[in-house]
Formats: structure tokens, C-alpha cells, sequence
């Protein structure tokens, strides 16, 4: 535990080298226990990634009560199960999509159309960057106001304000890039 306590003062300090030592320590056990609960690399890594950006932006104000390592796979395990319960609400969302196409008057060539726009829009979605796809699924598919997600992702407004902006346009240049292709609504 004094380790621990003289660890995170100089944390607090800013001492570079002492938080990369920790990163180097923690990183690939981190990145394990992550994936043990999220069962995806890429969303394990990015996760771990997070916990140690916030704590060096937080560097001054982090209280750790127990150990460093405690703290640390704690914050991973929060992260880990916020990134799986936004995951389920995705998923709900489309099957309630699917759910309301099926119940639809659409003619065949409508629904066909639909249905390519909608995995174009998926795949735009899927290529955006994770914690940018989950702000914006969060503020229009749930409706969380800006400030609910900024406090859920510990970021200030004004970045959630910037990567919705990044995401509608990702989402506006994919759609113009189809119709466009394929010569649909004008």
C-alpha cells in the first residue's frame, strides 16, 4: 500500500515516467480482463486505453482508496460492462428496426431499397470510431441529452458535441456517396 501511496503521488506530480511504467505493468493483464467480459481485442484495448487516459487527465484529483491495481481493474470492469450494456441497446434498436420494416407496405423494390440503405448506414456506423459511434447512438437512438453522455464517458460537453458533429457527417457523406452511386433521389 505505501508503494501504491508513492506511486500515485508522483502520478499526481506528473512524473511521465512513473505512469509509463504502470501502463507497461497493467496494460496486457488489463487488456485480458477486458476481454474476458467484452470478448472483443479491439474493444478490450480501446478500454484499457481509456482507463489510463482518464487517469492521467485526472491525475490530480484521482483518490485511490485501496491499491493501484484494485483501482485499476475496477475501472476496466465498469468500462467494460458500460461498453456491453450500450452493445444490448444496439442491438435492441435494430431488432426493433427489422421489427417495424417487417410490418411495413413497402413494394419489393422499396424494401430492397431500404434494406441496402440501412447496412449502408450500419457499415458507416461500424466504421466510426467506437466511443464516437456510442455517443451518437446514445443521443439519437436512446435520446440521452449531451450532458448525460458527456458525465456516462467523463468528457466534457463540447467533445460530445464535436463527435456527434463528426459522426452526421460521416453518416450525411455515406449516404450522398450511395445515392449517388446508384443513382437514387435525384
Amino acid at each position: 500500500m505505501l508503494n501504491d501511496l508513492v506511486v500515485c503521488k508522483k502520478i499526481k506530480d506528473g512524473d511521465v515516467g512513473t505512469f509509463e511504467k504502470i501502463f507497461r505493468q497493467f496494460y496486457t493483464s488489463l487488456c485480458m480482463y477486458a476481454f474476458s467480459i467484452t470478448s472483443r481485442k479491439d474493444i478490450s484495448e480501446e478500454i484499457v486505453q481509456d482507463v489510463f487516459y482518464n487517469i492521467w487527465k485526472d491525475r490530480t484529483h484521482i483518490q485511490i482508496v485501496r491499491s493501484l491495481k484494485n483501482y485499476l481493474y475496477g475501472a476496466v470492469k465498469n468500462l467494460s460492462l458500460r461498453y456491453l450494456e450500450h452493445s444490448q441497446v444496439e442491438q435492441q434498436h435494430q431488432m426493433n428496426v427489422l421489427n417495424s420494416n417487417s410490418e411495413s407496405e413497402l413494394s419489393p423494390h422499396e424494401e430492397l431499397e431500404y434494406k441496402e440503405l440501412e447496412n449502408v448506414i450500419a457499415n458507416i456506423l461500424n466504421n466510426l470510431p467506437e466511443r464516437r459511434k456510442q455517443i451518437f447512438l446514445m443521443h439519437r437512438m436512446k435520446g440521452k441529452k449531451q450532458k448525460e453522455i458527456a458525465e456516462i464517458f467523463a468528457v466534457s460537453i463540447k467533445t460530445v458535441e464535436a463527435e456527434m458533429s463528426k459522426a452526421t457527417q460521416a453518416l450525411r457523406q455515406g449516404i450522398e456517396k450511395y445515392t449517388k452511386n446508384y443513382g437514387l433521389y435525384g
